[in-house]
């Protein structure tokens, strides 16, 4: 089911998981929102004044900091449980946080075939959501027409 826009996330420590420290999905299950500001890789140095952190900020790596994402816009925002059948390729670097990959190196989700076609960010200090490129990807029904 479509939201109408993608929703935001608590800040508050209370609400993260506690074994893995993650904030709650961005988008809850069975869900997908379309986010039409560009977000990931790759990005470019901010001409504003740097913003306070929120809680769909991406935790961005050092020499990255107070850069702005010049990524895809309209990437579909959807629960990383929701599709099981990506794997994370990277898993090691500057763009991997203390608990998960912090989504600012690019797509790291990759299908069966090892095309890469999503970003998950699941850093205990970051978002967690899973952003499919609409490039590499489209919908469709149970019955196998497009949506």
């Amino acid at each position: 089911m479509q939201l109408p826009f993608v929703p935001e996330v608590s800040a508050r420590d209370d609400d993260r998981d506690k074994e893995t420290r993650l904030a709650p999905s961005t988008v809850p299950r069975g869900h997908y929102a379309i986010d039409p500001e560009p977000w990931g890789a790759p990005f470019a140095p901010s001409a504003d004044e740097p913003r306070p952190h929120h809680p769909r900020q991406l935790l961005m790596p050092p020499e990255l900091t107070n850069w702005t994402s010049a990524g895809t816009k309209n990437t579909v925002v959807v629960h990383p449980d929701d599709v099981p059948a990506l794997r994370l390729l990277d898993q090691s670097g500057r763009h991997q946080g203390c608990c998960g990959p912090l989504g600012t190196g690019g797509r790291n989700m990759a299908c069966g075939c090892g095309a890469l076609v999503a970003t998950l960010a699941a850093d205990c200090l970051g978002p967690h959501e899973l952003h499919l490129d609409p490039v590499r990807v489209y919908a469709f029904n149970a019955k196998g027409s497009e949506t």
